[in-house]
């Protein structure tokens, strides 16, 4: 079984928040990990931009990356959100299988 890191941008810690309950919640994650403030830099439709943003860490299966996808994009404030997911490829086994069980895979 493998299991992904989710990398997610937000526009606030409570947005962040907001989508981290939902997707634990619904069993699409199991956990969060919300840091930040971070300074974002970057071209948004021809313009250089500067925003304060928060970043947040998701732990899932990789059977639910598509899912939780597409559950952030909904759930988000921004038009095209930074939703990027890797996977694990070793790890505490207690933990994965912390993360498989919470999963409901």
């Amino acid at each position: 079984m493998t299991f992904c890191i989710i990398y997610v941008t937000a526009s606030s810690e409570d947005e962040a928040e907001k989508i981290a309950f939902t997707v634990i919640e619904e069993n699409l994650a199991a956990c969060a990990n919300i840091m930040g403030p971070m300074i974002s830099i970057f071209s948004w439709k021809g313009d250089l931009k500067r925003e304060k943003e928060v970043s947040m860490l998701l732990k899932t299966s990789e059977s639910k990356v598509a899912l939780l996808t597409e559950r952030i994009t909904n759930l988000h404030s921004y038009d095209c959100p930074c939703v990027v997911a890797w996977p694990i490829s070793y790890g505490n086994s207690d933990f994965l299988e912390w993360l498989k069980t919470e999963t409901g895979v």
